[in-house]
């Protein structure tokens, strides 16, 4: 077993889903605090909102499974910019394109903090690149970016890695004898090989032990149990100690490995649901590719209807709906508002996602989102630390799968349920089965 890996299952480390906590606020933007108030809100001027009740704020105002809905509904009655209370401490939400664009892009830096999730922070202790903050979060940041780029991300031995691994699914599926099959499982084996090859420089036979617990690790929780060990553990200004590499290695894994298996578990649903969509990706595949030789990076420019296809599959299924939560890093002027340092903010991306101005019609599944009126991809800004490995991986996975096979449903198409069959952190795609019937 890798070192690694070994170290991982020592410390426990664990995919963490969870519902979003709830939250709780005053009626007018210009409340004086309770005895709820702690620190620096009393001199803040925050956003109004539900007024909250003592101690719990807000909690039976949101629906923990479904915390979108409930924000929706404040949305409409505060406006795009309003407070909550999680427990209790004040929370501001960002609801809507232009709020969280004039935050998280216009504002970036007084909003980059991170905000907190206590379950998370239990686990994880603030180390690692997804929940660190501050500091810690920089440092993390710009060093796991210039390793995945020393390892080749964004380069062409990714590509070749990406397409060796898709030519190893493609034969996994045709084992499959055209048999119903829950796709869970061979979805999420591609992507993470993908991430031990890079870590790892090797690849896992699907049915080998080591991996299958490393599958396992990923999708499993358990107790994290730390100790530091290397020469930067004497350094207590240093960000690089052992716990923090493994924990952000970790992240690595997890989001690499669940976020793209989600997308094409999920993006698969979709086709099935939709056909029509399928015969034209798998048009456009026949010609510009064909059928004999491995899609590459470079057709993804000729290929625009099926660039569209994979945007629309992640714009739609709303992989995070509330984004990771931020904090503000300084005492904000956001528009009419004083916005304390440190005050926790929430995004909803699914009101950007969603959102109708920059979407018509956001509740189809519709390609032509991503088209301009010539039938040439439109691209929209998203940023992510491992944006590009995503994109490679969600193409060439996909064009793999409709090059071989033709999706079949084992149920009408009109009658299959695309609803989420979790949305709190994340959106889980409902259970399904589906024929890969070889070409």
């Amino acid at each position: 077993m890798p070192k690694l890996v070994w170290k991982m299952q020592t410390l426990g480390l664990l995919h963490v889903g969870c519902d979003e906590p709830a939250c709780d606020a005053f009626d007018e933007p210009n409340a004086v605090f309770t005895s709820m108030d702690t620190g620096n809100y009393a001199k803040g001027k925050l956003p109004p909102g539900p007024t909250p009740l003592p101690i719990i704020g807000n909690i039976l105002q949101i629906n923990i499974k479904d915390v979108t809905k409930s924000l929706s509904k404040l949305a409409e009655v505060y406006g795009p910019v309003f407070t909550v209370y999680f427990g209790m401490k004040p929370t501001v939400v960002l609801y809507g394109y232009e709020a969280v664009k004039e935050a998280l892009i216009d504002q970036s830096e007084e909003f980059s903090g991170r905000g907190s999730l206590p379950i998370v922070d239990r686990i994880n202790q603030g180390l690692g690149i997804v929940f660190s903050s501050g500091e810690k979060w920089k440092q993390t940041r710009r060093f796991s970016l210039m390793v995945l780029r020393n390892m080749g991300m964004g380069k062409k031995t990714i590509e070749d890695r990406i397409q060796e691994e898709a030519l190893c699914l493609v034969e996994s599926l045709k084992k499959t004898n055209a048999s119903p099959c829950d796709p869970t499982f061979l979805l999420s084996c591609a992507p993470c090989n993908v991430i031990c090859s890079i870590i790892f420089r090797n690849r896992f036979e699907y049915s080998d032990e080591e991996f299958l617990a490393l599958i396992k690790y990923i999708n499993e929780n358990a107790r994290l149990a730390s100790t530091s060990w290397i020469e930067e553990k004497h350094n207590k200004q240093s960000e690089f100690t052992m716990d923090n590499l493994i924990t952000t290695v970790w992240d690595v894994f997890t989001a690499g490995t669940e976020t793209t298996s989600m997308t094409l578990r999920y993006g698969l649903l979709l086709l099935l649901k939709h056909p029509e969509v399928t015969a034209k990706v798998q048009e456009e595949i026949d010609r510009v590719i064909g059928r004999h030789r491995s899609p590459c990076m470079q057709d993804r420019s000729r290929m625009p209807y099926t660039d569209a296809v994979v945007h629309e599959i992640q714009r739609y299924i709303d992989l995070v709906p509330g984004s990771m939560p931020h904090a503000t890093t300084q005492d904000v002027k956001f528009r009419e508002y004083i916005i304390p340092k440190g005050t926790a903010i929430v995004t909803s991306l699914t009101s950007v996602l969603y959102d109708g101005k920059e979407f018509p019609n956001p509740e189809q599944f519709d390609p032509g989102h991503f088209l301009d009126e010539s039938g040439n991809f439109k691209k929209r800004k998203r940023v992510c630390v491992g944006e590009g490995l995503a994109r490679m991986e969600l193409f060439l996975f996909l064009v793999s799968i409709l090059q071989h096979f033709t999706l079949k449903s084992l149920v009408d198409p009109k009658d299959i349920d695309t609803t989420p069959a979790l949305k709190g952190l994340g959106s889980i795609a409902p259970f399904y089965e589906v024929r890969f019937i070889p070409v």
